[in-house]
């Protein structure tokens, strides 16, 4: 470990402070542009000792677990809670203009649409037993260490507030020192909680669960890996007014405001188009939307996630048909003749994109293609082989779901 004084030259793509050293850059957590700083140094990662000179863009972390001095250890979900609004919302929507500019892609690339504190309804919690208790929290960056959580800005009060439930329900099943994820969403009916990485529960810690469950109100389901241990309510969510209960532990939008912002654009570009395909569909956040414009094949690997989307769209009046398929689009896209059968293409896969799928649609005649994605670099790629398969990158929207950290979500929308 070496002790240095530098100044920051700019912000990296995970949200560190960056210097350009004569050895390469220096990624220094929790440091801003134009600051100078005194660091401990080990290899390209620099630790903050002290600040000698401040940015104006500095502000006050929202978090008592933010930053080098977060109490009981630094929370590693947040990363840009120091940097003020504007210059926030600048660095956010310059991730998406990277990414389109890495691939020579020159589109219109529209506002950040802002995410506010208190909105996130999905969190992935990280737990395990101790001397005094469950220990829950999240990871500190880049360290098996779990920070103890007291509070937690982005997250609705829904949740925060019920931390001590969520504790009490998962101490009995914690029986090794091993740690575990809880993945908690709030629900129209209240909290559905899911628990990973515990191998097996005996029945008095089965019972146990219940009974304390059974004693709070506000608790929806408790599963564990996938298993519905107890659900007092059916856990719902709404898309656009249809209702529906997620499978256990299944993905959904962090932020109900970041997944409508999203749906809006979908369905704007589809428009009139009567012919909807839905691709990597999860349970119907865009389906089940669409299906009030046109005729909807939903396609999605997650058996359980499409059962749950069939049964909602089965029970819910005035949208036009619903079909679904189980398929695994990475080993399998849907073929360029498959194709022919849809006006309108919507896509939200994994981080990992859909470059598969996206080389057939460019050998396609849809004629409107909308991109949902997670990750810049995959999003890029896979927009650039629509271009040179002969679409128009219309427009691409970046979306603040995961509010200061570095995560962007985007829509793109094309033409053919």
């Amino acid at each position: 470990m070496t002790a240095q004084t530098v100044k920051i030259q700019g912000l990296g793509a995970q949200g560190d402070g960056i210097v350009h050293d004569a050895d390469g850059p220096i990624f220094v957590p929790f440091a801003l542009p134009g600051e100078t700083v005194a660091i401990a140094r080990i290899k390209d990662q620099g630790t903050i000792m002290s600040i000698t000179e401040a940015a104006p863009e500095r502000r006050e972390p929202a978090c008592r677990h933010f930053g080098p001095d977060g109490k009981n250890g630094t929370c590693g979900s947040c990363s840009l809670q120091h940097l003020a609004d504007e210059p926030y919302h600048v660095f956010k929507r310059s991730l998406v203009v990277a990414a389109l500019k890495s691939k020579g892609l020159d589109a219109e690339v529209g506002a950040l649409v802002h995410c506010r504190p208190g909105e996130r309804r999905r969190v992935v919690f990280t737990a395990r037993k101790t001397e005094k208790g469950l220990l829950l929290g999240f990871s500190q960056a880049n360290s098996h260490h779990i920070v103890a959580i007291e509070e937690c800005p982005v997250t609705t009060d829904g949740i925060v507030s019920r931390l001590d439930a969520i504790r009490a329900i998962g101490a009995p099943l914690a029986t090794t020192a091993e740690p575990f994820r809880i993945t908690v969403m709030e629900t129209l009916s209240g909290l559905d909680i899911c628990f990973e990485g515990i191998k097996t529960a005996s029945d008095k810690q089965r019972r146990t669960v219940t009974e304390i469950v059974l004693s709070m109100p506000g608790i929806a389901r408790v599963s564990l890996s996938g298993e519905i241990l107890i659900e007092p309510l059916r856990p719902v969510i709404q898309f656009d007014g249809v209702n529906i209960t997620p499978p256990a532990g299944s993905f959904a939008q962090a932020t109900k405001q970041a997944e409508d912002a999203m749906a809006e654009l979908v369905v704007a570009h589809v428009g009139k188009s009567k012919r909807i395909a839905d691709l990597f569909s999860g349970s119907g956040t865009f389906a089940l939307r669409l299906a009030r414009l046109g005729k909807v094949h939903a396609v999605e690997a997650e058996d359980k996630a499409l059962k749950a989307l069939d049964l909602a769209a089965r029970n819910t009046q005035g949208l036009k048909p619903v079909t679904i398929e189980k398929r695994d689009l990475f080993r399998h896209a849907l073929t360029v003749k498959e194709l022919k059968n849809y006006d309108a293409v919507v896509f939200d896969p994994p981080r990992a994109g859909a470059e598969a799928q996206c080389k057939e649609l460019a050998r396609s005649g849809v004629k409107k293609i909308v991109a949902v994605s997670c990750n810049p670099l995959s999003l890029a790629r896979d927009l650039a082989i629509l271009v040179e398969g002969g679409y128009r990158l219309t427009k691409v929207t970046p979306i603040d779901q995961f509010l200061w950290s570095p995560h962007v979500e985007a829509v793109a929308t094309l033409e053919k």
